[in-house]
């Protein structure tokens, strides 16, 4: 009955095991994917194909594949504590974290590159913006926007309408840069918090492969006191015969020379 407990606890272990890493295997393909289709974006931001339709499906993907990213890790970790006997557990375990953290790496890669491009749009279009003070008048007394024709002031209104825009486009664009900066530091994060994980998996391997060491080294010394015990015991049976020969010989000497006399 306990042998049936024992083999239904490790079956759902193993099951459990398959379950998170199906899901990790799952996740990690449909971050790659994503990657991809953002580096086609990124590589189109500054060129004709550039277009604020395009920059809202870039940041419609990035935050989606930011919170993939975030799950993913947690599954992995929980993965990681998981303990296996199997060789090709362990195996799988190791090459999905490899996959992971290099998809990862792929994606903090094309975050800083689509950063760096926002940067260099916001430098522009500040240096860019148009100036729509009206022209200085030399009687202050005098209203310089009464002294511009209608043609003109209906052109500053539309360059006042079009810097707007430009204004208001910028700042979404610095919002966006400051949603990058923090999605790339949780990207560091989970980097750090896996690179933990991992060097105390790898201590604990390290503790059990030690154990095991110890173990056989202890194994070792026990079979050779054993040994030597034996031996030992050997040496004290053949002495014990050879007294007894020994015994015996004078004994006969003893009786002989009793006999005779």
């Amino acid at each position: 009955m306990e042998t049936s407990y024992q083999g239904g606890v490790a079956g759902d272990e193993d099951d459990n095991f398959q379950r998170l890493s199906q899901t990790i295997a799952s996740n990690v393909k449909k971050i790659s994917q994503n990657v991809s289709s953002m580096s086609k974006m990124v590589n189109q931001l500054q060129t004709p194909q550039d277009s604020q339709e395009l920059r809202n499906q870039l940041r419609q993907i990035q935050n989606y594949t930011q919170k993939l990213a975030k799950d993913t890790s947690t599954i992995l970790m929980e993965l990681m504590k998981m303990r296996v006997n199997q060789s090709a557990q362990k195996l799988q375990r190791e090459r999905l974290s490899d996959e992971y953290i290099s998809t990862l790496n792929t994606f903090l890669a094309t975050q800083k590159l689509a950063a760096q491009k926002t940067k260099e749009d916001i430098r522009k279009a500040k240096a860019q913006t148009i100036n729509i003070a009206p022209p200085a008048s030399a009687n202050s007394n005098k209203d310089p926007w009464s002294e511009m024709g209608d043609s003109n002031l209906r052109k500053q209104e539309q360059l006042t309408m079009q810097t707007e825009r430009e204004l208001q486009e910028l700042a979404e664009r610095e919002g966006h840069i400051r949603q990058l900066e923090n999605d790339i530091m949780d990207v560091n994060q989970i980097f750090k918090e896996l690179g933990t994980m991992i060097h105390d998996q790898g201590a604990v391997v390290d503790s059990i492969e030690s154990s095991v060491e110890c173990a056989l080294d202890n194994v070792e010394n026990g079979t050779q006191e054993l040994r030597q015990a034996a031996n030992y015991k050997n040496k004290i049976r053949k002495k014990k015969v050879y007294l007894a020969i020994i015994l015996i010989i004078v004994i006969s000497i003893i009786l002989i020379v009793l006999f005779n006399h």
